[in-house]
């Protein structure tokens, strides 16, 4: 059986040539005011965002847009809408996609039998939260993202 950090490693192969996302964070200055900046890139596997040599948690996704003017139904509505040019504002391109909220995974904690963010170690194989309660083996999982994220 693979260990955490092996499927990682094979995913990260896989992945190579395939665009990251960009990892954001929010920051807050007197003169430039609320933004979110980049501070780093991931492939986005599902739940994962697998960097090059660190691996995340999602949290929050956002495009990159201008809002515009509009008239909103409900005001988490308008918060995104702000949270998405906080992204423009920070440096972010028009519709990029921007990764904020993410947590870093110990994947050497789950490797030696624990737990970090939505993985953990069952038996001796590596498992993945992908819905609510339910785990499934990891390296059947980022197998099957690549796949999607591929178009395979």
């Amino acid at each position: 059986m693979k260990s955490t950090a092996e499927v990682l490693a094979a995913a990260r192969s896989a992945l190579a040539g395939i665009p990251k996302e960009g990892l954001g964070e929010e920051r807050s200055s007197r003169w430039r005011g609320a933004r979110i900046v980049l501070v780093g890139a991931a492939w986005h596997i599902g739940v994962l965002l697998i960097a090059d040599d660190r691996v995340f948690a999602t949290g929050e996704v956002l495009r990159a847009v201008d809002p515009g003017r509009r008239g909103y139904a409900a005001e988490s509505a308008r918060e995104r809408a702000a949270r998405r040019q906080m992204a423009l504002k920070g440096g972010f391109s028009e519709g990029e996609v921007v990764h904020v909220g993410w947590s870093v995974i110990d994947v050497d904690a789950v490797d030696a039998g624990g737990s970090s963010g939505p993985l953990l170690l069952q038996g001796r194989v590596p498992m993945v939260r992908w819905s609510g309660s339910s785990y499934r083996p990891l390296d059947a999982y980022v197998q099957e993202q690549i796949e999607l994220l591929l178009g395979c």
